[in-house]
């Protein structure tokens, strides 16, 4: 059973950083994982994008975000990472992880989603 498990939410000051993990369980049963990525959703909003790595190692990021998160993985490891700095109010959401994996099962591109992690930045 393939899961991907979120870490490193919490309650951070403005101005403050945090580092998301999401790590890909499973790993006898995954072949391969491709694009991975980022959302975030805020009470009463739409879940929306917030970053995108690919297993080249590409990256994309919201217009809001950008200056101020850097996403990266660890392919070893099937990990991916938020690295979230000069954090803001508005930033405050649950963050959900999504990855784009292949099992030996079916060899079949499937999206999985975490079960996401709450950030939230006040003072």
């Amino acid at each position: 059973q393939v899961q991907l498990v979120e870490s490193g939410g919490g309650l951070v000051q403005p101005g403050g950083s945090l580092r998301l993990s999401c790590t890909a369980s499973g790993s006898g049963s995954i072949f391969s994982i491709g694009t991975m990525a980022w959302y975030r959703q805020a009470p009463g909003k739409e879940r929306d994008l917030v970053a995108t790595v690919t297993g080249g190692g590409d990256t994309s990021y919201a217009d809001s975000v950008k200056g101020r998160f850097t996403i990266s993985r660890d392919n070893a490891k099937k990990t991916m990472y938020l690295q979230m700095n000069s954090l803001k109010p508005e930033d405050t959401a649950v963050y959900y992880c999504k990855a784009y994996i292949t099992k030996y099962s079916d060899y079949t591109s499937k999206a999985y989603w975490g079960q996401g992690t709450q950030v939230t930045v006040s003072s």
